[in-house]
């Protein structure tokens, strides 16, 4: 009789399991599985958005993706731009959250106001950023010419103008990093400060040997969720300098893909750069997810 009850009793859990899961699952193949996989079957055909027919050209796609010079530099510039960005916004928004975790006066709308332009549209600021960096009337642009230094021509030079976008990105964003160690450092055992001031420790030393090992899960997650919102960021870059100036100078990948797709018509080979930063964001992933395991089980 109990092992009956025992029977029914897990039959109803995984019903219930069933019940909670499925609806996600639903949405997750119509909405993520089902578009992926489109994308991937695409990247092997020849075909304009606005066209009914395509043509099946196999590998040819991925063959021009490989030979042509532009492809590289769009590459270069978004492991650039992402590498910056995720550094920039993961280092700004730990200073600040140990910065901010003192008992300081007026910290709470200090610590609004870093991150508000989180929630701002991202188009919005990057046309916020436009006045500041231009070079004829922009705040900068007044600032070095009081000390005069010629301002940078940050939208006729790709470097400049790839250093003024990181810089827009890591201002909007770097309240998300804050808030999740500000949460993180909430978490962090206090009797191993009280036992490193016994000892006497230095600041550094505590930093490196208490904060940062107990602050590692926060920062394995944020290094990921970083490095994907940075790599999706489209609408700065179509506000700001549409992917110039020489026609890559600011293009990433994401960009060449909307470029591609709905400028140029070609969906096919819009298709084949989606799928080749899809594989490429998949090894990254699962290679920090094999560092963080392998960390985690030393520990």
């Amino acid at each position: 009789m109990s092992s009956t009850n025992t029977a029914l009793t897990r039959l109803r859990h995984w019903g219930f399991f069933l019940l909670l899961l499925l609806p996600n699952l639903a949405l997750l193949t119509v909405f993520t599985y089902r578009p992926l996989l489109d994308d991937i079957r695409l990247s092997f055909f020849d075909w304009n958005i606005s066209s009914a027919n395509s043509e099946f050209v196999g590998t040819a796609n991925y063959r021009e993706w490989w030979s042509r010079p532009d492809s590289w530099q769009i590459v270069g510039n978004t492991v650039i731009f992402t590498v910056c960005a995720v550094v920039g916004c993961m280092l700004l928004g730990l200073a600040l959250a140990i910065l901010l975790d003192q008992k300081l006066k007026g910290r709470n709308a200090v610590r609004s106001a870093i991150f508000a332009p989180f929630v701002l549209s991202g188009a919005a600021v990057g046309i916020a950023f436009q006045f500041l960096f231009d070079p004829t009337f922009g705040m900068i642009q007044d600032l070095l010419g009081k000390l005069g230094i010629e301002s940078p021509d940050f939208y006729e030079k790709p470097g400049w103008a790839l250093f003024m976008l990181t810089v827009t990105y890591i201002w909007k964003n770097v309240g998300y990093s804050f808030v999740i160690y500000l949460a993180a450092l909430q978490g962090v055992r206090q009797d191993l400060y009280e036992a490193a001031a016994i000892d006497s420790a230095s600041t550094w030393t505590t930093f490196t040997k208490i904060t940062l090992p107990q602050l590692r899960p926060t920062t394995f997650f944020l290094s990921i969720t970083v490095m994907l919102g940075s790599l999706q960021v489209f609408d700065m870059i179509n506000v700001m300098t549409r992917g110039g100036p020489q026609n890559t100078g600011t293009t990433t990948m994401i960009y060449q893909v909307y470029q591609e797709t709905f400028v140029n018509q070609r969906a096919g080979y819009g298709a084949t750069v989606a799928t080749i930063m899809f594989l490429v964001l998949l090894v990254i992933t699962i290679v920090q997810v094999r560092v963080m395991d392998r960390d985690g089980a030393g520990a």
